[in-house]
């Protein structure tokens, strides 16, 4: 009975988080400043790497090991 209703809230919670894009708001999405070129790209995983490594190479920015040394 406990699996049953866990299945029947996730489809609902699925089912509802679908949506239909309408007409005017594609032009929003398909707007080029919406699109992230490859400089902006390299510069967002640069910094996730930095921040998630806990180091940065040569690329510039704090210096500094994962033990808290700057």
């Amino acid at each position: 009975m406990k699996i049953k209703i866990c299945m029947t809230l996730l489809l609902l919670i699925i089912l509802t988080s679908c949506a239909t894009v309408k007409g005017y708001e594609k032009v929003n999405l398909s707007d080029p400043d919406m699109e992230l070129s490859d400089r902006k790209e390299n510069k967002f995983e640069t910094s996730f790497q930095i921040y998630r490594e806990g180091a940065s190479g040569a690329n510039g920015g704090k210096t500094g090991g994962g033990c808290g040394c700057n």
